[in-house]
């Protein structure tokens, strides 16, 4: 047994250490491509304190803002998916699969089509809907505990109305409040910055030590909850503080950078697969997800000369087969 938990720590420092060196490289592609293009060499020089005054403006206003937001953002999307199906012994357990990060985005539209609002304010009712469904998906699947495949049921059901909520305050908005909406339909990290980019960090980081304050749990409760009792562990008030963190963790995502799909749902497994061990892989999770995010955004703005896509899009693009894939293997693994 320890010298597999050895194994399993040493995997997992490699998948981190790899996954560092990975963002750093393509945090520099990131700030050297594009109209204005910096060297590399140029880049660091900013970085380090030095360059000239367009070079300074080039990475520090306009592209490593993006960059940040883009760990970030993945970070807490694909922390939370780790929780949410180590929790609920589920892999399609994920946010975005569940309607959390749906009813984000529905917070945000309704803010802006049907109130007419705009600015932070938008933030503050994505971050609302994302609560305010997770709420209703826990009220709805409690029955003497939360049973976690009544959990999935509920948020299944409830992403589909949030999604045809969205779409008939899409339909019957004006044309061009109904176009700046669509952000909060796709996701992107274009243009987080400044107070938001901040508010997302301390959003993210609270999410993000009350995950690590109970992550003790997650190994008792992956055997049942009446193993977890005879171990001593309050299973339910465990799950019901994890889902918590990892809610909050999903909404302050989505309040500033929309639902950015299947990051929460393939990062966690990629984790797993790469640490081994059958274990939650939580920081190897959160890893992934940044990377994944980052290279989702660095491909979206220059894969394609000419033609740049919303983040959103690439790890839909990314995600939709691998869905495929799980509910086939899923599918052959029952029969």
């Amino acid at each position: 047994m320890t010298r597999a938990r050895r194994s399993r720590r040493r995997r997992q420092a490699l998948v981190i250490g790899v996954g560092a060196v990975v963002a750093v490289a393509l945090a520099l592609v990131a700030s050297s491509f594009g109209a204005a293009a910096v060297t590399p060499d140029r880049v660091l020089g900013v970085l380090f304190g030095q360059g000239d005054r367009v070079d300074r403006f080039v990475v520090l206003e306009l592209r490593l803002p993006r960059i940040v937001a883009a760990l970030i953002v993945g970070l807490a999307f694909a922390l939370a998916g780790a929780v949410f199906q180590a929790t609920l012994r589920n892999p399609l357990a994920s946010p975005d699969i569940l309607g959390v990060s749906t009813g984000a985005s529905l917070g945000a539209v309704w803010a802006m089509l049907g109130l007419g609002l705009t600015g932070a304010v938008v933030a503050g009712f994505a971050f609302a809907g994302g609560i305010a469904v997770a709420v209703v998906i826990w009220l709805a699947a409690w029955r003497r505990g939360l049973h976690g495949v009544r959990f999935v049921l509920v948020g299944v059901g409830m992403s589909y109305v949030c999604g045809s909520t969205i779409a008939w305050l899409l339909a019957r908005g004006e044309v061009r409040e109904a176009q700046s909406a669509l952000h909060w339909t796709v996701g992107s990290v274009s243009d987080v910055r400044g107070e938001e980019l901040g508010l997302l960090a301390l959003g993210v980081l609270a999410g993000v030590i009350a995950v690590a304050a109970c992550a003790r749990v997650l190994a008792p409760l992956a055997l049942g909850d009446d193993r977890a009792a005879a171990l001593g562990v309050r299973a339910n008030a465990g799950r019901i503080v994890l889902l918590l963190a990892a809610v909050a963790l999903v909404a302050t995502a989505a309040s500033v950078a929309g639902p950015i799909a299947f990051v929460a749902l393939i990062a966690p497994a990629v984790a797993r697969r790469l640490v081994g061990g059958g274990g939650a892989a939580l920081t190897a999770s959160a890893v992934v997800g940044a990377v994944l995010v980052l290279g989702a955004d660095v491909i979206g703005q220059f894969a394609i000369p000419g033609l740049t896509a919303p983040v959103g899009i690439v790890t839909g693009v990314i995600g939709a087969p691998y869905l495929l894939w799980l509910l086939a293997r899923t599918e052959r693994t029952r029969a």
